[in-house]
């Protein structure tokens, strides 16, 4: 079963205010949006990691 990836793109968007890339060409924009990635993931295994370790 496909996982929804809607909220993700929502809580970034709105959580971490991004509605907008500041960098221009293709490769700054898909290393910005990896490091909002990293951040969010992060901030999941903060808060949610010690119950996939149970």
């Amino acid at each position: 079963m496909p996982a929804d990836v809607g909220p993700v793109f929502g809580n970034i968007g709105t959580k971490e205010r991004l509605n907008r890339f500041s960098l221009r060409n293709k490769k700054n924009v898909q290393g910005q949006w990896q490091l909002y990635c990293l951040v969010y993931n992060r901030e999941k295994l903060a808060n949610y990691g010690h119950l996939a370790a149970s």
